[in-house]
């Protein structure tokens, strides 16, 4: 561990610190915080003076630690990012994409690719991925509706997959990788949820191993860093790699955090050396859970057997979507029961699911409570399941609006606020969107339709964290100015 090993040589050599961070290991900081964070962590929250080379022209410790996360993750070039995963992502879009330039992206997107694509100034040609009509989310999108794409638009600059979903669900990658370079346009790849699918076989494949251009990898969502930490791994060939570092230096902090920096450099050794058996157990563990949770009535947690050969090529079984629309009641509630009643949290809620993650930071005590709260729920909605088998209900998705404008053009277009519930027909010059997953409902430039607004409705009655308007009361939107003639 190159950096980590280095700052703790820096640390152990005492320098008198005549430099930022002005707390000075700790000393000029409030006590009780200085106790709680500990001498250890203090001692190398550091800045890049010399010896501790530099994120943004690295030549020394920092270099050799991506090296050696590029050797683990089978790219040519890995860069650490301290802007989180959405750094990475702007920096692989604005890698490829300029004013006027067109990228291939999937609708349901994170808010940082649309905010890429905004600062950017490309344009969006959407692919409609596959709605799950059981679940009422959005997989992955089809090998089919890419060559159509890019049969229609064969000139644009960049393809961008999500591999996987949040959801855990991934397309035919590597097909989908073969279909983009034929046409010589690079794949960008945001794998937010699947640093840790690299590092074993029975998971889909990365996006190295599927052959991709790029990749924005969250280390510190499953891989065991500390949060805001990511890399984004590149190979050579469509993709200028000099560029690439251009471009993220751009969007990094000129005080980089070494406390970053290290946990990417111990997590890289702690994946490559350990993550295939740490994966292992948190897959049986994942394994084991979902059989237990669908024996309980009112829960169904989906696995392999949705597996088909289109939007859900494969799928990892470490993320428990769990199907609670039985029981009568909405996710954001089973959410709070969960919260309230067990002091447990799950990674998000929706109107008919909730998402939990299994890592290998987990074990059999943190299942055995989950199922024990599931069983006691199931118990105390009997009555609904009941009802519920005995009838259809229909599962609502949120209607995919029209693009009117390119996202930069709406974003810095002349505006008005309306009140959001008379603005069908208007173009949004807002994102609104539900966070988590942070998929929007609503982008700068497309046109509201009164099915938007009756998604929007329900969730934000089912408690759901709708944001992203000016207004956070969620009464206005603003949208473009509408100029009428003058008679």
């Amino acid at each position: 561990m190159p950096l980590f090993e280095g700052l703790l040589t820096h640390k152990q050599a005492g320098p008198v610190q005549f430099h930022i961070p002005g707390h000075k290991k700790g000393t000029g900081m409030e006590p009780s915080f200085r106790e709680f964070i500990g001498e250890n962590a203090l001692g190398i929250d550091l800045i890049n003076i010399a010896p501790l080379d530099d994120l943004h022209h690295p030549q020394g410790m920092i270099k050799d630690a991506q090296d050696l996360a590029a050797q683990a993750f089978g790219a040519d070039h890995t860069f650490f990012s301290v802007q989180g995963t959405s750094g990475a992502i702007m920096t692989m879009i604005m890698s490829v994409c300029g004013p006027g330039d067109k990228i291939i992206v999937p609708r349901n997107v994170h808010k940082s690719i649309m905010s890429a694509i905004v600062f950017s100034g490309a344009t969006p040609i959407f692919i409609h991925p596959e709605i799950d009509p059981e679940l009422g989310i959005s997989h992955g999108i089809t090998t089919s509706a890419v060559e159509k794409a890019i049969r229609t638009h064969p000139d644009a600059k960049g393809l961008l997959v999500i591999n996987p979903t949040y959801f855990g669900v991934s397309a035919n990658l590597k097909e989908i990788v073969t279909i983009s370079h034929r046409a010589g346009i690079p794949v960008l790849v945001d794998e937010a949820h699947g640093v840790h699918i690299h590092f074993h076989d029975d998971l889909p494949l990365s996006a190295m191993q599927a052959g991709a251009d790029m990749a924005a990898t969250s280390v510190h969502k499953l891989g065991g860093s500390l949060t805001q930490s990511s890399v984004l791994n590149v190979k050579d060939g469509l993709v200028n790699a000099d560029r690439v570092q251009s471009i993220i230096s751009m969007l990094t902090t000129t005080s980089t955090s070494y406390l970053l920096l290290a946990s990417l450099d111990a997590a890289r050794k702690h994946l490559y050396t350990s993550g295939r058996d740490l994966i292992e157990q948190a897959i049986k563990l994942a394994d084991e859970t979902r059989e237990r949770i669908n024996r309980i009535p009112g829960f169904t947690c989906y696995g392999m057997e949705m597996l088909d050969d289109h939007a859900i090529y494969d799928m990892d079984p470490t993320k428990l979507t769990i199907s609670i629309k039985e029981l009568g009641i909405s996710g954001y509630e089973v959410e709070v029961w969960l919260r309230e009643k067990y002091n447990i949290e799950v990674e998000l809620s929706d109107l008919y699911n909730i998402l939990c993650i299994i890592s290998f930071g987990d074990d059999s005590a943190s299942s055995d409570l989950l199922v024990e709260a599931l069983t006691v729920l199931s118990e105390q909605y009997r009555e609904n399941i009941a009802v519920y088998r005995k009838k259809d209900v229909p599962v609502s998705v949120p209607n995919i609006p029209t693009l009117a404008y390119s996202p930069r053009e709406a974003f810095y277009a002349e505006t008005e606020q309306v009140l959001l519930a008379e603005s069908s027909g208007r173009v949004s010059a807002e994102f609104v969107m539900v966070y988590p997953p942070g998929i929007p409902i609503l982008i700068p430039g497309e046109i509201i339709e009164e099915e938007n607004l009756d998604y929007i409705s329900k969730n934000i009655e089912a408690g759901l964290p709708v944001q992203g308007p000016e207004d956070a009361s969620l009464t206005y939107i603003r949208v473009i100015r509408e100029r009428k003639p003058i008679l």
